[in-house]
C-alpha cells in the first residue's frame, strides 16, 4: 500500500495535514486577543530583553556568565528622595517646589535608566501603604517621563523593606522614602 499512492492514502494524508493547519491557525478567544509588541525594555535587574511580534523572547547582552545566564547593568542608588519633604502626609501629589528639584536629579544623573520604589513606615494597614507607596513611586516616575528620563519600572513596596526600626519616629522618617536607583 505504500508504494502505491491511492485516493484513501491522499486523503489521510490531506486530512493530516488540514488537522495541522487548524491546530496552528485557530486560537482560543484569549491567545486572538493576545498581541505582541516587537520591541526592547530593560527589566527591574538591568537586563535588556527583545521581543518579536510572534512573542519570541530573549536578551540582549551577548555577554554571558559560565553558567550561561546573561550579564546585564549594574544599578545602584543614586537618590533618596524623603518623601516628608516632597509629599504632604497621606498624599501622592507633589510639592510644587520640589518638582524642579526631582526634574534637575533625572536631568543630571548619568544612567541609561531608572528604577523607582516607594516605601512607607508601618502607622497604617499593609494595603494602604502599598497604595500610598506606588501612588509616590508613580508620581516621582512621572517626573522623570516629563523631562525624558527612561523609567524601567516605578513600584510600590509598602512597608516592606524599612531601613530602620518602625517603633521610633527617627526610624520611620527613614522609612518613608523613595529610592532611584540608577542603571549603568
Amino acid at each position: 500500500m505504500w508504494g502505491f499512492p491511492s485516493l484513501f492514502s491522499r486523503n489521510v494524508v490531506a486530512g493530516f495535514t488540514l488537522a495541522i493547519l487548524a491546530t496552528v491557525v485557530w486560537q482560543t478567544p484569549a491567545q486572538a486577543q493576545e498581541t505582541y509588541q516587537p520591541g526592547i525594555w530593560i527589566d527591574p535587574d538591568g537586563c535588556e530583553h527583545w521581543v518579536m511580534d510572534d512573542g519570541v523572547e530573549g536578551y540582549m547582552s551577548p555577554r554571558r556568565t559560565r553558567d550561561g545566564r546573561p550579564v546585564c547593568r549594574r544599578s545602584e542608588i543614586c537618590g533618596i528622595l524623603p518623601t516628608d519633604w516632597i509629599f504632604a502626609t497621606n498624599s501622592v501629589v507633589i510639592a510644587p517646589a520640589s518638582r524642579d528639584e526631582i526634574a534637575r536629579f533625572f536631568e543630571d544623573a548619568d544612567a541609561f535608566g531608572f528604577l523607582v520604589y516607594g516605601h512607607t513606615d508601618s502607622r497604617a494597614s499593609d494595603e494602604y501603604n502599598m497604595r500610598l507607596s506606588q501612588g509616590r513611586a508613580d508620581a516621582i516616575a512621572s517626573i522623570g517621563y516629563e523631562v525624558g528620563a527612561r523609567i524601567v519600572d516605578a513600584r510600590g513596596l509598602g512597608e516592606r523593606m524599612p531601613r530602620a526600626s518602625n517603633g521610633t519616629a527617627a526610624g520611620q522618617e527613614q522609612n518613608r522614602r523613595v529610592e532611584v536607583y540608577c542603571l549603568r
